[in-house]
């Protein structure tokens, strides 16, 4: 007999304005504990120092955590040049120190460079995972390991404000880059060195920053522990094909939504054509029922002989 969950079958992601300091996964196992809700996963964490948009999904929706994790991210960040330090950051010891005789037009020449396609090496102070353990785990030993350089898009860097030694910028990147990394960088790049003072995330995907709201929000609508009041926190869930609405949608009959709820390929309706290899929202009476992608003749469902029906095969189901 399976173990029965512990919590509530709640569903949704609420969009945490993270503080400063605290791990995302603390601030994870909070929010889960103040929702009482049976499972929880963030979508790519936040450094103790950085602050921002930390998305986090109940239930159901950490099935499609992974969509928010491949999405594009935007940061407000203050690099202080002059410095540079083992983390990037101000939590790392100052490890080289040099006199700021750039100018402003330098500065700006040396940002905006970094626009578009690169190629960046992951910080040792990164959360990236080497045989198991992340890569801060070495570097807090002293153990350096070699990093592969990563593909990553900066898709806009605007400069707020320069106020040397400091300046603020406003950064929207592809998945996988780090702003530490790429602060140092500009520093080598003016020959200087810099390290951030101030990260904060402002964007994930679309999703907007009105809707955040803070541990201490959620903590009074919660009230108190013997009669919580999670009608209102509930009311605060965004729902869960919000996390994929960038996909294409089909919309299912009644009668092949239980084929679909059963793991088993389905067709879209007559006036949809489905393309092979391309995931998709799916929906029946449009209540989201998961992600499925297109396929030709799937085992299951296999199509008429000279046809090239393409059948919606699924891959994340929701569980009502």
């Amino acid at each position: 007999m399976a173990r029965r969950r512990k919590g509530r079958a709640v569903n949704g992601i609420v969009l945490l304005d993270k503080p400063l300091g605290g791990s995302s996964n603390q601030l994870l196992q909070k929010v889960r504990w103040l929702f009482q809700a049976q499972k929880a996963g963030h979508t790519g964490a936040l450094d103790p120092l950085a602050s921002g948009m930390l998305p986090i999904c109940l239930g159901e929706a950490t099935k499609f955590s992974q969509f928010l994790l491949d999405a594009e991210k935007a940061y407000e960040v203050t690099a202080r040049l002059g410095i540079r330090t083992t983390t990037s950051d101000a939590d790392g010891e100052v490890v080289e120190q040099n006199p700021v005789t750039v100018s402003e037009a330098q500065v700006r020449e040396a940002c905006l460079s970094f626009l578009g396609a690169s190629k960046q090496i992951p910080s040792m102070f990164s959360a990236l995972k080497h045989q198991g353990k992340p890569l801060y785990y070495y570097a807090r030993q002293g153990i350096t390991i070699e990093r592969e350089a990563r593909d990553i898009t900066i898709y806009e860097l605007d400069i707020v404000n320069i106020s040397l030694p400091d300046v603020t910028m406003r950064v929207k990147c592809s998945k996988g880059t780090y702003i530490r990394s790429l602060v140092d960088d500009i520093g080598q790049l003016l020959g200087c060195g810099a390290y951030v003072t101030r990260l904060h995330r402002t964007e994930v995907a679309d999703y907007p920053t009105d809707k955040m709201v803070t541990i201490e929000q959620l903590e009074a609508l919660r009230g108190a522990d013997d009669a919580p009041d999670f009608a209102a926190m509930d009311g605060l869930l965004l729902s869960m094909d919000t996390a994929v609405h960038r996909l294409e949608s089909v919309e299912i009959s009644a009668a092949a939504r239980q084929r679909f709820d059963n793991g088993q390929s389905v067709q879209g309706t007559s006036e949809q054509h489905p393309v092979a290899g391309q995931p998709y929202r799916v929906y029946c009476d449009s209540v989201f029922l998961g992600v499925g992608e297109g396929v030709i003749a799937p085992k299951d469902q296999p199509a008429a002989a000279g046809t090239d029906t393409v059948f919606i095969n699924p891959k994340r189901r929701v569980v009502w």
